[in-house]
């Protein structure tokens, strides 16, 4: 049976996922009267809420007797690790771009990486049905792209197909007849070359590992392409690490290959498959399976290094316990180590306290995921305000992490925009209309500026902006960035939250509580309306009088909480604050929670 192993890449919400949907569909991956839920790879909880994709994904769908083999990728670069990795099992790249947005941030830093390994793009230009699609201009933008990218002559001379992924049709011609899939599948197996392995399937097995999944039966499940050879139930393999030395040796335990949206078993596997191999209690992403015979490990793409970190800790405050059952620093330590095996992209380091550790990443996006997946497993943590990690060059120069952002306003909106983004050490380096009243801005700023700007964006331009980020490079550190202006109001002592304590303190700020809570000394209830912290009762009650007059017993009306959900919860906190994230409950407090150990502390700084 002929194979083809290709992945879909795109920037967030191009619609990669939906068009896997349709490829099952029409492809007799699911029965026509079958029940399925709409953007079926999006399997984990927080990919249905969100919308992303966040983890890569294989399947398998056959053709006319040929298999091809999809790989769905994130679009956020937040999640570029995953992209890094699964782009070596694939021989070729579907490259979607929105008709009216056209290649975006994330579209260039994932084609970057397939043109560099000598992957050829088919580009299919998705919802040309959009009022203000402009398919002829994606596809030049396209072009513009890949020569910006150094790509070579086979590469530039792709093929372009236009199409609508939700509603299941594609074409190569925008006055085709838009009846189905069948132009991208032909297409797959035209321009895609068949995996060059399968030359060697004579030599030595071998396989890089790619992806890590577990299973509570099979135990450790590692994924990738075999590279040579074959490979059966039961035979003896060896995990080679990335220098060459032997992590472990054992036997093939289950061999599984994708069917659809499955894995089933098979007895045997050849070069150019895509499988998953239980067995080993070791072997992590990026290490080499082989024969007992080889010896020398297949090299693995480096992956961009992290450029944020957060410190996670023990839960620490007066609450702690009460709504999770994983609270101590080993459970902790165990869970960010099993997560840092399968994503390569994240970092975990100890620190010299044992009940902290720091967990490093490529932006506050993934380490939210990461967060918001651990306290729904059970966690409780407290959450340090993320820090850009500095490098420094052969001079001593101190280095930070710039970023390309570019935003898509109103322009109505675009001073407002400009004004704060150059307040956060931005330069403003594009500006050009992109249809219907809205204009398209590029800047070069440094990542630092940009924690915790999101929510303030959304709120200047009245939640119609929409922001895209890249990392680009390390340069020179650009100075002091003003930090949140406003103060805090800080709970003075334990109890319950009054709702008449809150009707008296909001002339003096906004409150993220709601009456009624727990609270304690140190706790954050709200923002000051000036620049200084302010300590404050929030358990003060009526004072209860046998005088009666008219207007003394109204009903208090409070106005509502500004709750802060985690990722915005993470980017308003100082230096000396922290996020306490339970499976029920988000906090702010205090580093220090005594007013004392909070004034020993700045002096401390001060000096």
């Amino acid at each position: 049976m002929e194979r083809r192993n290709i992945a879909i890449i795109a920037h967030v919400d191009h619609g990669k996922t939906t068009l896997v949907d349709n490829l099952f569909k029409q492809s007799g991956t699911f029965r026509e009267n079958q029940r399925t839920e709409e953007r079926a790879m999006d399997s984990g909880d927080l990919e249905k809420e969100r919308g992303i994709t966040i983890l890569a994904k294989c399947t398998s769908v056959e053709w006319e007797g040929a298999r091809i083999n999809i790989v769905d990728t994130p679009g956020h670069a937040d999640f570029g690790g995953e992209v890094e990795r699964i782009l070596s099992m694939v021989d070729g790249v579907v490259l979607l771009v929105d008709a009216a947005e056209g290649p975006m941030p994330q579209t260039k830093f994932v084609t970057s990486k397939a043109l560099a390994l000598g992957l050829k793009p088919i580009v299919v230009v998705n919802k040309v049905d959009k009022p203000d699609g402009d398919p002829d201009n994606a596809t030049d933008l396209c072009f513009d792209l890949f020569v910006s990218l150094d790509a070579d002559e086979e590469q530039l001379d792709f093929p372009v197909l236009y199409a609508s992924g939700r509603d299941g049709w594609c074409d190569e011609t925008l006055d085709g007849s838009r009846e189905n899939l069948h132009p991208l599948f032909r297409k797959i197996m035209d321009h895609v070359p068949a995996p060059a392995v399968v030359d060697k399937v004579d030599e030595p097995f071998t396989m890089l590992n790619t992806l890590l999944d577990s299973d509570n039966f099979l135990g450790r499940i590692l994924t990738g392409r075999i590279e040579s050879g074959r490979v059966k139930v039961n035979d003896s393999i060896k995990a080679l690490n990335s220098v060459g030395e032997i992590v472990e040796q054992g036997r093939i335990s289950k061999l599984l290959s994708f069917r659809g949206l499955e894995r089933v078993p098979v007895e045997e596997a050849q070069a150019g498959d895509i499988v998953a191999i239980a067995g080993l209690q070791k072997a992590t992403v990026a290490d080499t399976l082989c024969a007992p015979s080889v010896s020398d490990p297949i090299a693995s793409l480096p992956v961009d290094p992290p450029t944020l970190s957060m410190e996670f800790s023990v839960n620490n405050s007066p609450l702690a316990g009460r709504e999770g059952k994983k609270v101590t620093s080993r459970l902790i330590r165990d869970r960010l180590l099993k997560e840092a095996e399968g994503n390569v992209a994240i970092k975990i380091e100890e620190t010299d306290n044992a009940d902290t550790f720091k967990v490093s990443g490529r932006g506050e996006l993934q380490l939210g995921v990461l967060i918001e997946t651990m306290r729904r497993e059970g966690f409780e943590l407290a959450i340090s305000r993320p820090r850009v990690i500095y490098k420094q060059d052969e001079n001593v120069k101190r280095l930070e992490p710039f970023e390309t952002v570019f935003v898509d306003v109103d322009e109505a909106y675009q001073g407002t925009v400009v004004e704060k983004m150059t307040l956060r050490k931005a330069e403003l380096k594009g500006m050009e209309p992109s249809g219907a009243g809205k204009v398209r801005l590029t800047f070069d700023a440094p990542s630092r500026g940009l924690i915790g700007y999101h929510g303030e964006f959304l709120t200047d331009t009245r939640g119609t902006g929409i922001m895209n980020r890249s990392y680009d490079r390390y340069d020179a550190y650009k100075g002091a960035i003003a930090g949140r202006q406003r103060g805090v109001l800080i709970a003075n002592a334990p109890g319950k939250i009054v709702t008449y304590a809150l009707f008296n303190l909001e002339d003096r700020g906004f409150m993220i509580v709601d009456a009624g809570v727990d609270a304690y000394e140190g706790m954050i209830v709200g923002e000051h309306n000036r620049d200084n912290d302010l300590e404050v009762n929030v358990q003060r009650a009526k004072q209860l009088t046998n005088i009666r007059a008219a207007g003394k017993d109204d009903a208090v009306k409070l106005t509502p909480p500004r709750k802060l959900p985690l990722e915005e919860a993470l980017s308003y906190i100082n230096d000396d604050e922290l996020v306490e994230v339970t499976p029920e409950s988000i906090r702010l407090r205090k580093r220090h929670l005594k007013l004392h150990e909070r004034k020993k502390a700045s002096r401390g700084e001060a000096l």
